[in-house]
């Protein structure tokens, strides 16, 4: 090396040096920043947390603020709007799981994992716009689902992605759309493989979701275990499981039409039999059980709820609102 070229070569390691530290720093605030709450989105006032309210009081989304709310029995039609902003929502036990669809393009939300005082314990971020959250029964296990692309399922192009959450562990799986998969007693492997809409059973192992590939969609009984999952029956959409793990209130499609192609029905496990809900509107959701026989779902701007039995009339329990749920 020349007395010339040393200098030159010092500089050019100090250039190298200088850009390196500002990618650095530059990496570190990203990962800073998205790690932080937006403050656009509030989150839960003080007292509002899932102790509060009556016994049996339903909680939701409401659409005006986006907040989560909770309406009472004992004060039908008024509701208190507290909780923190969410695009979908779900409660049980000592956690809620809140979904938020983050500003900007390409379409990306966050995973808001809230204790029983609705305070964030844990945030992630993902690609996709949201659409199904479901906490088991124990509180223990979360599953979501996003659009990655698309946003409805009345047409073929879209695709998700399905995730789990295990918090007694904090393994995360990303995407379940890697289970092995069995299909009509056997293997299948396919590139148009989408999952959606998990439900969890009692024993926080066993789940149910819907599988979609080569034109069909399917219930699926899954293991998480044993890392695998078979299907059930044909035509079953967004499951979503009785209190007794008996039965399974999910959308069905009944006709081809795109502006109204599902309607609800209840599956009992044991015989596969299924028969429709009242209500024969399309609707377009995974439904909430809110008691042993009754099931609730969003239409039309509000939440209704029904007999799971097939009885009765469809009835309307508050306007304005999505992502029923009765925290048990």
């Amino acid at each position: 090396m020349t007395a010339a070229t040393a200098p030159n070569r010092h500089r050019l390691w100090t250039l190298v040096l200088g850009v390196l530290l500002l990618a650095g720093g530059a990496t570190a605030y990203t990962l800073h920043a998205a790690g932080r709450p937006d403050p656009g989105a509030p989150g839960a006032d003080a007292g509002f947390t899932l102790d509060s309210g009556s016994p049996g009081a339903l909680w939701f989304r409401d659409t005006a603020t986006g907040r989560v709310a909770r309406q009472d029995p004992a004060a039908p039609g008024k509701r208190v709007a507290l909780g923190p902003r969410c695009d979908r929502f779900h409660a049980a036990a000592d956690t809620a799981l809140c979904l938020q669809l983050r500003p900007g393009v390409p379409a990306r939300s966050y995973v808001l994992v809230l204790d029983r005082r609705l305070r964030e314990v844990r945030r992630m971020g993902l690609p996709g716009i949201p659409d199904r959250a479901r906490v088991s029964a124990s509180g223990r296990v979360l599953a979501w689902t996003t659009f990655a692309s698309g946003d409805s399922y009345a047409t073929s192009a879209f695709s998700t992605r399905t995730s789990i959450l295990d918090l007694r562990t904090g393994y995360l799986v990303k995407s379940i759309e890697q289970i092995p998969l069995t299909l009509d007693g056997r293997r299948h492997h396919a590139p148009d493989v989408n999952f959606w809409g998990v439900t969890f059973a009692a024993d926080d192992n066993r789940f149910y979701a819907t599988v979609a590939t080569r034109g069909h969609t399917y219930l699926v009984e899954g293991d998480l275990r044993n890392w695998a999952a078979r299907t059930l029956k044909e035509n079953v959409e967004c499951p979503s499981l009785s209190p007794d793990g008996t039965r399974i209130a999910y959308k069905k499609k009944v006709s081809t039409d795109p502006r109204a192609p599902w309607r609800l029905y209840v599956l009992d496990l044991a015989t596969l039999r299924e028969h429709p809900l009242a209500d024969p509107r399309s609707v377009d959701d995974q439904a909430a059980w809110t008691g042993p026989d009754t099931v609730a779902y969003a239409y039309g701007g509000a939440v209704w709820t029904v007999r799971a039995d097939g009885t009765g009339t469809p009835r309307r329990l508050a306007a304005g609102t999505t992502s029923p749920v009765i925290p048990r």
